[in-house]
């Protein structure tokens, strides 16, 4: 048992006479932790630009919540009334009349 630990150390084992087969054991699994290390760094990115994507999200709909909120209240009666009054305009005393239209070719 120990002079297989002091083989491993030594490194006999990647150049004795059957260590084509170590070889080709140590790329295989050396180019498994490279793809697992590069899938590893793609769902991170995927994950930071689905964070990013939320976080815009969500300000979009509070803009587009504020923006709907002031356009409720400036289409409200008493701000368009008020607005009017600056402009030296004033709500009609009479009601508005309703104009018909005969056609000619009856």
């Amino acid at each position: 048992m120990k002079n297989n630990i002091y083989d491993i150390l030594k490194g006999t084992f990647l150049v004795s006479d059957d260590s084509f087969k170590n070889w080709r054991m140590i790329l295989f699994v050396s180019a498994l932790a490279i793809v697992m290390i590069a899938s590893s760094h793609s769902a991170d990115k995927k994950v930071y630009e689905i964070s990013k994507l939320n976080n815009e999200v969500k300000e979009m709909r509070s803009a587009f919540v504020d923006g709907r909120s002031k356009l409720q209240r400036l289409k409200m009666e008493s701000t368009v009334l008020a607005k009017m009054k600056e402009k030296g305009l004033a709500t009609s005393t009479t009601p508005a009349k309703k104009i018909k239209v005969k056609s000619q070719n009856n």
